[in-house]
C-alpha cells in the first residue's frame, strides 16, 4: 500500500493508523509528486483537507473544510479512520488512538475538562469505543493516588538483565538464551554494577528521591543466587530503597528455586512476579517456554512459603495453538491462586520475534476470540476483586486491543504508573535500558539509550559511562531555566 503525503506533516500519524487497520501489510509513505500507484491513499492538505483510498475495488474520497482553530491533524485522521473503517468492516476498539499510552492522555483531558468531558473527548473525537472509554477512566482513577506521590526531585530505578533460560517465539525484546549467552554473564555482572554505582553517585549529586525499583529483562532470575546477591548488595548499598516498591521479575518459573527466593526476601525485595503466560502446557511447548504448569504452581507455592507477600502473574491472550476455553481455564486457575495483581497481556507480534504469523495479526476470527479472551478476563478479574489500574497499547497486537494490570486494592505498583504516565525521571542500568529524563516542569523528555546487547554493553562500557553525563546535563538546563523565570 502506497501512502501519499501532499503539503502536510502528518505522516506519522497517519502510517500509524493506517498499521492498525492493516498490519500485516507493506506500507510505503511517498511524498506526492502527481502520480498515484494503485493501492493507495492519498492525503492532501492544500484548499481543504482531503483523503482517499483506492484498493482492491474499493475506492472512496472523503473532505473535510480548513477551519481556524481546529486540530487538522485529528481531522485528517478521523476521515482516514473513517474510508479505512468501512473498506474493512470494522471498528477498531481503541479508534483514532494509535500511541502507547491512552492513560495519560485521559488523565490531561480529566485535568482539562473533568470526568466528563474526558469521557465525551474519547467516544465522540476519538472514537474510542465506551466498552474501552470506561476501562480507561478506571485505570485513570486508580493511579491518582499513586501519581500524587511524585515530586519534581523524584526518579525510579529500572536495571536490565537481558538474559532468558530460552527464547519465546512472540518475545521482541533483546534478551538472549542464557544457554548462547552465558560466557557473557560474569562480565555483564560486573559492569552493570558498576554502572549501579556510578547512577547512584548522580542521583545523590542531584539531590533525587527514588521512589521505586524495578529490575527485569529478560529474566534476572536467570542469574544463579550468589549473582542474585552481588546485584542486589550493590543496589542496597549505593541506593536508599528502604522506602521503595522493590520489583524482580522472577517470570519464568523454572529459573525459581528457594535459595534465589531467600536470596531476594533477605535482600528487600517487596515484589516479584511469575510469569506463566497459559496454564496450558501445550501451548508452553508451541511458544518455547521449557516450563510445565506444574512447575508454574510450584514457585508460586513455594513463593508464597518464603513470605512473599506482593506476586504478580503475567497472562498473553492469543497465544499460538491457545483456544478460548483453555484460555478461561488458566484465568480461572491464576485467579483461585489468588497473587496480588494480574497482567493481561495480548499478544503483539513484532518483526524481531521469532514468530511472524500474519494470520494472527490480520484473520478478524482471532481478533473476534482474543477479544473473547479479554472480556472474560476482565469480568473475572472485577468479580474477583481485582482493579484494573494501568495500561498500555503496542503496535501489532491482535485485534488492536490492549495490555492491562489488575491488581487488588492496596497492590497497585507504583513503578508500572510511573513509566506508563511518564511522571517522573526514569534511569536506566544494563543492556537495552533507556534512561528516560523528564523535566518536572513541562512534558520535556529526553532520552540516553544504553548499548542494545550483552556484547556491546561489555566491550563499549566506557562509552556508556560518558553519556550518563547527560543527566547532570540535563538537571542543570532545569535549573538554569527555572532561575531564569
Amino acid at each position: 500500500m502506497n501512502i501519499y503525503i501532499d503539503n502536510h506533516k502528518f505522516h506519522y500519524e497517519i502510517e500509524n493508523l493506517t498499521k492498525a487497520f492493516l498490519p500485516n501489510e507493506k506500507l510505503s509513505v511517498i511524498p506526492f509528486e502527481g502520480v498515484l500507484l494503485q493501492p493507495y491513499i492519498f492525503t492532501s492538505y492544500r484548499d481543504e483537507i482531503k483523503v482517499s483510498v483506492n484498493a482492491n475495488g474499493f475506492e472512496k474520497t472523503l473532505t473535510k473544510e480548513i477551519v481556524k482553530g481546529q486540530d487538522d491533524e485529528l481531522e485528517m485522521a478521523t476521515l482516514l479512520y473513517d474510508i479505512l473503517s468501512e473498506m474493512q468492516s470494522v471498528n477498531l476498539p481503541w479508534g483514532l488512538l494509535t500511541g502507547v499510552r491512552p492513560i495519560k492522555l485521559f488523565h490531561k483531558l480529566v485535568s482539562q475538562y473533568g470526568e466528563e468531558g474526558a469521557i465525551s473527548y474519547f467516544e465522540n473525537e476519538l472514537k474510542v469505543s465506551k466498552e474501552k472509554t470506561a476501562l480507561a477512566l478506571s485505570c485513570e482513577k486508580a493511579q491518582r493516588d499513586i501519581l500524587s506521590l511524585s515530586k519534581p526531585n523524584s526518579f525510579s530505578l529500572y536495571i536490565s538483565i537481558p538474559f532468558c533460560p530460552t527464547r519465546c517465539n512472540y518475545c521482541s525484546f533483546v534478551s538472549q538464551s542464557v544457554e548462547k549467552a552465558k560466557h557473557l554473564v560474569k562480565d555483564y555482572l560486573r559492569l552493570l554494577c558498576e554502572e549501579i554505582k556510578e547512577t547512584a553517585k548522580i542521583a545523590k549529586e542531584l539531590s533525587l528521591d527514588l521512589q521505586s525499583v524495578y529490575i527485569g529483562g529478560g529474566t534476572p532470575t536467570t542469574l544463579s543466587a550468589e549473582q542474585l546477591k552481588i546485584l542486589l548488595d550493590t543496589v542496597n548499598e549505593n541506593f536508599d530503597v528502604s522506602d521503595c516498591e522493590f520489583t524482580v521479575e522472577a517470570g519464568r518459573p523454572d529459573t525459581v528455586t528457594k535459595e534465589k527466593l531467600a536470596c531476594l526476601k533477605d535482600c528487600g525485595v517487596t515484589r516479584i512476579s511469575i510469569n506463566p503466560q497459559t496454564l496450558n502446557d501445550s501451548v508452553l511447548e508451541a511458544i518455547g517456554r521449557r516450563h510445565t504448569t506444574k512447575q508454574t504452581l510450584k514457585a508460586y507455592s513455594l513463593a508464597k512459603e518464603m513470605g512473599f507477600e506482593n506476586i504478580n502473574m503475567d497472562l498473553i491472550a492469543g497465544l499460538t495453538t491457545d483456544t478460548l476455553e483453555s484460555f478461561k481455564d488458566t484465568v480461572d486457575k491464576v485467579i483461585k491462586l489468588s497473587p496480588q495483581s494480574i497482567t493481561v497481556h495480548t499478544l503483539a507480534i513484532k518483526r524481531s520475534a521469532n514468530i511472524n504469523d500474519e494470520s494472527l495479526c490480520i484473520d478478524k476470527s482471532s481478533a473476534n476470540v482474543t477479544k473473547t479472551m479479554l472480556d472474560y478476563a476482565q469480568k473475572a478479574l472485577y468479580d474477583n476483586g481485582y482493579v484494573p489500574y494501568y495500561l498500555y497499547r503496542q503496535s501489532k497486537m491482535v485485534g488492536n486491543l490492549e495490555n492491562v494490570g489488575w491488581a487488588r486494592e492496596g497492590f497497585f505498583s507504583p513503578y508500572n504508573v510511573f513509566i506508563m504516565d511518564e511522571v517522573h525521571t526514569i534511569l536506566g542500568c544494563g543492556a537495552g535500558a533507556v534512561t528516560k529524563l523528564k523535566n518536572p516542569y513541562s512534558n520535556h523528555i529526553e532520552r540516553i539509550f544504553n548499548f542494545k546487547y550483552p556484547y556491546e554493553y561489555n566491550d563499549r562500557y566506557n562509552e556508556l559511562l560518558t553519556r550518563k553525563e547527560k543527566i547532570k546535563e540535563f538537571y542543570s538546563n532545569i535549573l538554569i531555566t527555572n532561575k531564569g523565570e
